[in-house]
C-alpha cells in the first residue's frame, strides 16, 4: 500500500490551522492512503484540539518550542516511522496552495525526482518587501553554488520528499531547514526537480521574520554558515586570500623601497605585511582542518541515514506483525 503524508509544523496555529487543513486532500492519485500529521511544536493555545476537531490522523508533541528546523525533522522521523512512502510538507498558514499536492508528487511518482519544491511567484507576492525577495534570489543562488542543483526558489517549505531522500535529510541549522536540506540532497545526488505553485496572501505575519532587518541578519548569516559548513575550503582559502594578497603586496613595496636604500623608515609597511601574511596562512589552515571535519561529518550522516533506515524497518516490521 503506498502512502502519502502531508505534515504541517505548528506553533500556535489554533487562528489559522482549520482553514490548512480544510484545504489538505484526502486522496492523491498513485496513493492508496492519505494521512495528516501536525507537530506541535510547543503550541500553548488550542492547535491541537483544532487538529484533531479536523480529522487529523497522527500529532507528533515536542516538549517545548524547539524551532521550524527542528520540528520538520521530528515530523519526517515521525512520517518514515509511520509508512510513509512520500511526505509532503506543507506551512499551517494557509499561504501554499493545497490544490498543487497532485502536481507536488508528480515527479516523485514519474521516478523524476526525490524532491521537489513548490516554486512561488516570488515577484507577485506582495507581502515581499524588495529586500525580501533580493534575498530570496540570492539564497536560490547561494544554494545552487553549494549544491549543484538548479532551485528556482529554494526558501520554499512547501516540497515533497520520496522516503529515501527523507532519510538522509539531517538539519544543523535551528533557525531553517528549506536551504540546507537542498544542500543535502544535491552533495547525496539525490534529483531535485521544481514545480511551480501558486501563493496566498498572508493570512498572519510570518514567526520567522520580524522585520526585514531581522530577515536581513538572519539571511545574511545563514548564507554563510552554509559556505562554512558545506564548501569550507572554498570558503576560508577567499578569507584568507583577502589578508594574504593585500600582505604579498605591502611586503613586494616593501622589498622595493629597501633596495632602493628607504627601507628603515618603512619598518611600519613590513610588520603590517607580516601580519597580514601570517593572518592568510592561519585561515588557509583553518580551511583544511575545516575541510576534513566536513568529510568526517558526511561520514556521521551516513551512519545516521543507516540507523534511521534499521529504526523505521524495524516499527514496520512491528506494525505489520
Amino acid at each position: 500500500m503506498k502512502k502519502l503524508i502531508i505534515q504541517i509544523p505548528c506553533f500556535n496555529e489554533e487562528a489559522t490551522l482549520g482553514l490548512t487543513l480544510s484545504q489538505l486532500p484526502r486522496r492523491v492519485d498513485g496513493f492508496d492512503c492519505v494521512e495528516w500529521l501536525i507537530i506541535d511544536d510547543g503550541c500553548e493555545d488550542g492547535t491541537v484540539d483544532v487538529a484533531r476537531q479536523n480529522g487529523v490522523d497522527r500529532v507528533v508533541r515536542l516538549p517545548h518550542n524547539q524551532g521550524l528546523a527542528r520540528a520538520f525533522m521530528a515530523g519526517i522521523e515521525a512520517s518514515l516511522k509511520a509508512g510513509a512512502d512520500v511526505i509532503v510538507n506543507i506551512d499551517a498558514d494557509n499561504q501554499h496552495d493545497a490544490g498543487a499536492i497532485p502536481r507536488l508528487v508528480a515527479p516523485i511518482l514519474d521516478l523524476q525526482a526525490q524532491i521537489v519544491i513548490g516554486a512561488r511567484p516570488i515577484a507577485e507576492i506582495r507581502e515581499f518587501s524588495v529586500a525580501k525577495r533580493l534575498l530570496q534570489r540570492i539564497g536560490s543562488r547561494v544554494v545552487e553554488i553549494a549544491s549543484g542543483c538548479r532551485v528556482s526558489d529554494a526558501p520554499s517549505g512547501f516540497r515533497a520528499m520520496h522516503k529515501e531522500a527523507a532519510l538522509r535529510m539531517c538539519v544543523f541549522n535551528q533557525y531553517t531547514y528549506t536551504l540546507e536540506t537542498i544542500i543535502q540532497a544535491g552533495r547525496n545526488n539525490i534529483p531535485i526537480a521544481s514545480v511551480s505553485v501558486g501563493a496566498k496572501p498572508a493570512t498572519r505575519p510570518s514567526r520567522l521574520i520580524k522585520s526585514t532587518l531581522s530577515y536581513v541578519r538572519r539571511s545574511v548569516f545563514t548564507i554563510v554558515r552554509i559556505f562554512v559548513l558545506y564548501k569550507p575550503l572554498r570558503f576560508f582559502l577567499a578569507a584568507g586570500t583577502v589578508f594574504l594578497v593585500p600582505g604579498m603586496l605591502l611586503g613586494i613595496r616593501y622589498l622595493a623601497i629597501y633596495l632602493a636604500g628607504g627601507g628603515p623608515g618603512h619598518l611600519q609597511s613590513l610588520l603590517l605585511s607580516a601580519t597580514l601574511i601570517l593572518t592568510g596562512i592561519v585561515i588557509y589552515a583553518a580551511g583544511v582542518i575545516s575541510d576534513i571535519v566536513a568529510a568526517n561529518r558526511v561520514l556521521l550522516e551516513e551512519i545516521r541515514m543507516r540507523l534511521l533506515r534499521a529504526e523505521v524497518e524495524r516499527v514496520n516490521l512491528e506494525r505489520m506483525s
